[in-house]
């Protein structure tokens, strides 16, 4: 009883002092963090972001898109080349979410794309789309723009967003290989072929020392899972784009197999034109009709690229 009345009488000493003492002034940092916190926390609601097209600078960064690859064809140009081709679909691209420097702090473009039932959703992903007054999606992914390239949302993107000739850079998760030795999944020699090895043709040979270290360090390129990673595939041509089917057709492979996701933006080190590009977006006419719009093939031009040399 003693020692819980010496406590009790401790503090409400403590709690008397506190009262009766002025309060100290609060300190810049103090100042700063609360005037950080209500900035990011406080919705702005002034301000409007509007679909309506803009001019394009050197800095200024589009939002990507979310393609499904629909599989490789080839096709041969006027003098005779064959030009390996993949096809891919833009399935009903739309912005779901806009990020603004006033609440997260950066501007980004979340893009939706395809269509799920609610059933196969969970609850999370269900109130986030209805939050934003969008339908369900199968696929999203977050796209890092500038200022000036944000989009209200609800704004499509479709495959008019890029133009034939520019240059791309593709992202996906490539096919996978199961578990795979160190002949394929590092491009070893292996052992001798003909003398000398006996049944260790494939071998990756000795992978360690004696006693020092007397171990195998980690990272040591060695038998395991091979694939199913992200790879990104800079430089990719855009040979042609067929806006009544919302086709993409690009020069060479992207990572991936049949039926998956890619994710495309602007090519970074090979930049394309800014006064081509449709900025924000491609903005289409009302009275547009989307079954009578031809495709868009580019120019190659009139030289032989392989004859060019000559």
């Amino acid at each position: 009883m003693a020692a819980a009345s010496r406590g009790l009488v401790r503090r409400l000493n403590q709690f008397l002092l506190r009262s009766l003492s002025p309060s100290p002034s609060p300190s810049p940092a103090a100042l700063y963090n609360t005037s950080q916190l209500r900035m990011f926390c406080a919705e702005d609601d002034s301000r409007v972001i509007e679909a309506k097209p803009g001019v394009m600078t050197r800095d200024s960064k589009r939002s990507g898109a979310i393609a499904v690859k629909c599989g490789m064809t080839a096709l041969w140009d006027k003098w005779g080349a064959r030009i390996p081709i993949t096809i891919l679909w833009l399935d009903d691209n739309i912005v779901s979410q806009v990020k603004i420097p006033e609440k997260e702090g950066f501007c980004a473009l979340q893009v939706g794309c395809g269509q799920k039932k609610e059933k196969h959703l969970r609850k999370p992903e269900v109130g986030h789309f209805r939050a934003q007054g969008v339908p369900m999606k199968r696929k999203l992914r977050e796209f890092p723009v500038t200022e000036d390239a944000l989009l209200p949302v609800g704004t499509s993107i479709d495959v008019r967003h890029f133009v034939p000739g520019q240059y791309v850079d593709v992202t996906g998760i490539t096919k996978g290989k199961g578990f795979q030795g160190g002949m394929k999944r590092w491009n070893f020699d292996g052992g001798p072929a003909s003398h000398g090895a006996s049944k260790s043709h494939r071998s990756i040979g000795s992978t360690g020392q004696r006693d020092a270290p007397g171990k195998v360090f980690k990272g040591k390129k060695m038998a395991g899972h091979m694939g199913v990673e992200q790879r990104t595939v800079k430089n990719v041509w855009v040979y042609k784009i067929d806006p009544a089917r919302n086709l993409l057709w690009v020069k060479g492979q992207v990572p991936g197999a049949t039926g998956n996701f890619v994710f495309i933006r602007d090519a970074v080190y090979k930049k394309p034109d800014v006064s081509l590009l449709p900025f924000p977006t491609y903005f289409a006419p009302e009275d547009e009709d989307p079954e009578k719009l031809e495709s868009l093939v580019a120019d190659i031009g009139d030289t032989d690229p392989f004859m060019a040399a000559d």
